[in-house]
């Protein structure tokens, strides 16, 4: 492992061709950032932010209108053999030709890449995402999940790296989640494969992630290690129980917020640079009420990537 990034990306800018009288559309406006080796990275934001447009430029599938990138050292345009074959692509669209087993459907995919028959690993891939069982089964027949982990296998057919997952978990159950995200794990810590991740679930990416991107409209927001992107957020939310049934919340100006959450409870949200708990404590008991109980929460990736959409969007 060196200390080049695993991808450099440039002042990307992909503008879509105009349809009829329709300008075309600016999809990555001038995108810069690096993704380093060994990492699990995150990558961010709403729908229709550029993230699909980016993925699908690194995976050749889409054309730059300018800048640079590079795949592992490999200029996706000057050297794009190379760049492909440093890279593995997990779809978020399932697609299997249904008559083909998960031993075939690995063969062919091997065979695409030119891996020679003797180096392919078809049946330790099976057993590393737990389909082994399954080798001589028809793709129709495997369930959800399963066809879920046989795309991370087609992708790691040609040993890459670098592995993107463009929503892998969408519309997948709690369980199936855990077992993904198990293996996305394993292949990092373990085989040191440097992972790309895109999801909407961001408890997940929060969890995951070493570092994060947030893309918005095209452009970089935000690029940051986890935690520092955590901390950014300002506001605490304490929650109060209350002797009494609530129809209107305490309110004060140093409150950012104040709701009633159930018919004795409260939620203010405040500034933690500029108060503490306990001085919101005594400004709610100064408005008469009596404090049976409180919890406190602290502000998580969502609180952050809402702030920082919301106000790139304004």
């Amino acid at each position: 492992m060196t200390s080049q990034p695993a991808i450099m990306i440039r002042d990307l800018v992909k503008r879509y061709a105009p349809a009829g009288k329709a300008p075309g559309k600016l999809a990555l406006d001038g995108v810069s950032f690096d993704v380093p080796q060994g990492q699990i990275f995150g990558l961010l934001g709403p729908n229709g932010a550029g993230k699909s447009t980016l993925i699908n430029t690194l995976a050749g599938l889409v054309m730059k209108t300018s800048g640079q990138v590079e795949i592992w050292g490999h200029d996706i345009d000057r050297d794009t053999r190379n760049a492909k074959a440093s890279i593995g692509i997990v779809p978020q669209e399932i697609v299997f030709d249904p008559f083909f087993t998960p031993l075939e459907v690995l063969g062919i995919q091997a065979g695409l890449y030119g891996v020679p028959k003797a180096a392919r690993r078809s049946m330790e891939l099976l057993r590393s995402v737990h389909l082994a069982d399954k080798a001589d089964a028809y793709a129709r027949s495997l369930s959800g999940g399963m066809k879920r982990r046989l795309l991370v296998a087609k992708a790691m057919v040609h040993a890459p790296p670098v592995l993107v997952l463009d929503e892998p978990t969408a519309g997948v159950d709690v369980e199936l989640r855990r077992q993904l995200w198990e293996l996305v794990v394993r292949l990092n810590k373990e085989d040191g494969v440097t992972v790309v991740l895109t999801t909407h679930y961001l408890e997940e990416a929060e969890e995951l992630c070493d570092q994060i991107a947030i893309i918005n409209h095209g452009k970089l927001i935000a690029n940051k290690p986890t935690r520092e992107l955590v901390d950014m957020a300002r506001e605490k939310i304490v929650v109060l129980t209350l002797d009494r049934d609530v129809t209107a919340p305490p309110q004060h100006p140093a409150f950012l917020k104040s709701i009633v959450s159930a018919e004795r409870q409260v939620e203010i949200t405040y500034d933690k640079d500029r108060m503490n708990a306990g001085q919101v404590l005594a400004l709610v008991q100064d408005q008469g009420y009596a404090i049976i109980d409180v919890s406190t929460r602290e502000a998580d990736l969502e609180d952050v990537f809402v702030r920082l959409t919301t106000s790139a969007a304004a």
